[in-house]
């Protein structure tokens, strides 16, 4: 929801800053999501100028460009003009050198000093769309002023400028969604009274054009209130109520319906403009219509109804589904000369089915659905009346009608001073706990020593219990005023929650099994023979079994790698030869002074990934697939992307090796042959060893998240040849460093090795992706960053661009 602070100046004037008061509805319970500026004319005109047009000759080298010299204030300055209309003596706008504008479309434009077919501009002579400040483009704009040369322009143009909070509104905050409700509590922060704008000047000029009024369930419809006003002329709105609107993001429609959303933003209650000569039989009827009736709302959709929607009718039918959206025969247009002007009160209940049946979100069903005013609607009624008045011309033709059979009472809730300082924590004098809840005009009755009744107006619809009346008086007292004691308990949330391993290796156990992978649990005890032929594993840092049972189960492994194998072995030979397997487990290891043993995760896929079938043909496994296994594993850890190192020895015929925060987690890749033939493996094996120990204590228990930027994102591709000994990790770390925060991603959507390069070349195809979160990237801030990339490769890592 968005509030002025212009408009809340209106209700109470202040000093305090925008910040300021947003800080302070914050607090009280209105969260202010943003601040935002609005101009009526973007830039406020800054750089432009009033100038005279001194000279005004023909360009020599183009027929329909003009050579002028103006008269800025500061100096005389040559200007290169297209416009129709330029003459000398003219006054004139001139955008000065390094001035931007922005146009009635949104588009920006920077002025430079420059040549324009050989001759020097140094400035330019403004037409209304350019300036943003209307939409002609004809002509430059002939000023009619006596203000001298150099006076900016927005001296003589008047621009509205105002800042608007973006409040989150919660709920059960319904009072709050409008100027007036926002009013009302910062009347309570600053304690400061306002009033509302009088209706005493309020007269009906005649009753020639009466609309009668009938509402056939006063439960879905407690009050009904209405007038017509005749002879007006719909056109545009004056330009303050349209800067309104704007400031708001509503686009200004017509005059009619243009106050209709003044006073529901500024007063929280909905109205709806009928064109009073579409009115069937001179009469409305409110209410419920027969399931599957055809009507056709505003938006041009032909809906069925469900027999539950609140229509407003006449005799032949439906001409608005109540408190949601309008018909689109009973319209406003410009051709209307009067209108009946509904204000009403609906059931929340109501007008929630109806929106939430046809899909329909509008303002006025958000604010029905949380329940409004009743109240409100003849007070709503009557400034809107004097407004079309005021803008639209005509008169008032008919009394209000006012259906209200059975006033809404306010509420009486008993509450017990004890109560409050036990669910505050802090004892607040009575008197000042009456000055706040009047503030909030919630009367006080009935006092004592023990405890008052609160008079609440049903207005604030969440205020009907004791808890809600404190409520009410600490939010205003303020939260940051009620002291913390030493005794104080409470529960919270911890910022490092407790790692549990076993809950931690459980989720990764279900992660790799729902992508396939079988767990194993294999003996610890295993050869000496594959220390001693392996070639890369140390035969003195075995534990030797002192009472052997057998020399297979000798030692204590150093590594699952060769009992992982046995398995992979097993199954092999009994024709299941793909094989995607897991093991946590521990390992071994002895040096002079110590024993040491570790837990580590060993991950295993060999054979085809997919099995043939008629769809596709069988697919081996190869290493991304492996890659892809581990990097998501390591994601769900959050432990974020790890870095790596090729590696090209044993037991690995190709690796990488894995680091966390400098910390060397592990090892994943293709198994050499002569590795995988000791445990009698004759298939290619891919293999990852992780310690998993060590996994844990660098694991988050925090999942964090960052906001979806609203910018788009803006992907550039680029193809380069390199050397083939450069990994793609070293031109990512490259990339991040020259391309900073705008780069958010890179990936590798082609990799060529083959006769068509040099042997010692490869090529890949990268994609870069750049996202500003605070604004849309240009085209020129996105051609800067790509350049200094291609410039980077090209000089640390000698590749060739392909253009």
């Amino acid at each position: 929801m968005k509030i002025s602070i212009q408009r809340l100046k209106d209700y109470i004037p202040f000093d305090q800053t925008s910040e300021e008061i947003a800080s302070m509805l914050t607090a009280s319970g209105l969260e202010v999501e943003g601040i935002e500026g609005f101009e009526s004319v973007k830039g406020s005109l800054e750089g432009v100028v009033i100038g005279e047009v001194l000279t005004c000759e023909s360009h020599p080298n183009a027929d329909k460009l003009r050579l002028t010299t103006v008269d800025i204030g500061t100096g005389v300055v040559p200007i290169v003009c297209g416009a129709p209309n330029v003459a000398a003596g003219q006054k004139v706008a001139v955008a000065t050198v390094n001035t931007t504008l922005y146009t009635a479309s949104g588009e920006s434009l920077q002025i430079k000093k420059s040549k324009i077919r050989g001759e020097v501009s140094e400035g330019m002579i403004c037409a209304e769309d350019e300036l943003g400040v209307g939409d002609s483009h004809e002509g430059i704009m002939v000023l009619d002023t006596d203000l001298s040369n150099g006076t900016p322009a927005n001296q003589l143009v008047p621009i509205f400028k105002t800042d608007v909070l973006e409040i989150g509104l919660t709920p059960n905050r319904a009072d709050a969604a409008s100027h007036l409700g926002v009013a009302r509590d910062l009347r309570a922060l600053l304690k400061k009274d306002f009033s509302l704008p009088s209706v005493e000047e309020f007269n009906v000029d005649s009753a020639e054009n009466i609309i009668d009024v009938q509402v056939e369930s006063a439960v879905d419809c407690p009050r009904y209130a209405g007038l017509t006003i005749s002879g007006i002329q719909v056109g545009q709105s004056p330009e303050w109520l349209q800067n309104y609107l704007k400031a708001l993001d509503l686009e200004p429609i017509n005059c009619i319906v243009d106050v209709t959303n003044y006073i529901l933003h500024d007063l929280g209650q909905p109205l709806h403009a009928f064109d009073a000569d579409k009115i069937s039989g001179g009469k409305l009827i409110v209410k419920k219509l027969p399931k599957e009736t055809k009507f056709v709302t505003l938006d041009g959709k032909e809906r069925k109804l469900s027999g539950e929607e609140l229509m407003i009718c006449d005799e032949q039918g439906g001409l608005c589904i109540g408190g949601v959206l309008g018909g689109l025969e009973s319209g406003i247009s410009d051709s209307t000369t009067s209108i009946f002007l509904e204000s009403a009160c609906f059931s929340p209940d109501v007008i929630r089915k109806g929106a939430q049946f046809h899909g329909i979100k509008t303002d006025a069903s958000f604010r029905f659905e949380r329940g409004t005013d009743p109240n409100m609607p003849v007070y709503a009624l009557k400034r809107a009346a004097m407004l079309i008045k005021e803008i639209a011309g005509g008169q008032l033709s008919s009394p209000i009608t006012d259906l209200y059979p059975v006033p809404v009472e306010d509420f009486k809730v008993p509450v017990k001073y004890k109560h409050i300082d036990r669910l505050i924590g802090k004892h607040i004098p009575a008197d000042e706990i009456k000055e706040i809840l009047e503030s909030l005009e919630i009367r006080v009755e009935d006092e004592d020593s023990v405890g008052f009744t609160a008079v609440v107006k049903p207005y604030r619809v969440d205020v009907t219990r004791e808890a809600d009346i404190i409520e009410e008086i600490l939010r205003i007292y303020g939260f940051e005023s009620i002291p913390l004691q030493e005794n104080y308990q409470s529960d919270f949330l911890a910022s490092h929650p407790e790692k549990d391993a076993n809950k931690l290796q459980y989720r990764v156990t279900e992660l790799l099994a729902a992508q396939g992978f079988h767990e194993i649990l294999t003996n610890s005890l295993t050869k000496a023979a594959y220390t001693e032929k392996s070639g890369y594993l140390d035969t003195s840092q075995d534990v030797v079994i002192i009472n052997k049972l057998s020399e297979d189960l000798g030692v204590l492994r150093q590594t699952l790698l060769f009992s992982g194998l046995e398995v992979l072995s097993h199954n092999i030979n009994r024709r299941q030869k793909d094989l995607k397997c897991f093991e946590f487990g521990s390992v071994y290891q002895k040096s002079e002074s110590e024993y040491r043993e570790e837990k580590h995760l060993s991950i295993y896929m060999t054979g085809n990934v997919t099995s043939e079938s008629w769809l596709a043909p069988a697919t081996k496994v190869q290493f991304p697939n492996l890659h892809a296994v581990v990097e998501t594993l390591f994601l769900k850890l959050n432990l974020g992307q790890p870095a790596v190192k090729m590696v090209e020895q044993a037991p690995f015929e190709y690796g990488l090796e894995l680091f966390i925060r400098d910390s060397f987690v592990g090892t994943l890749g293709l198994l050499q042959s002569p590795i995988t033939r000791l445990a009698e493996v004759k298939q290619d094996v891919f293999f990852a060893s992780l310690n998993w120990g060590l996994m844990l204590e660098l694991a988050s228990g925090i999942q964090r998240f960052t906001e979806i930027s609203k910018f788009p994102e803006v992907r550039r591709d680029l193809s380069l040849v390199i050397d083939r000994e450069v990994s793609f990790d070293s031109l990512q770390e490259l990339s991040h460093q020259i391309g900073g925060p705008l780069l958010k991603r890179i990936g590798v959507f082609d990799v060529y090795k083959g006769d068509k390069i040099d042997a010692s070349k490869k090529a890949y195809a990268l994609s870069f992706f750049l996202q500003d979160n605070t604004k849309t990237l240009t085209d020129k801030v996105i051609d800067k960053t790509m350049n200094r990339l291609m410039l980077a490769f090209e000089k640390e890592v000698g590749a060739l661009i392909r253009k």
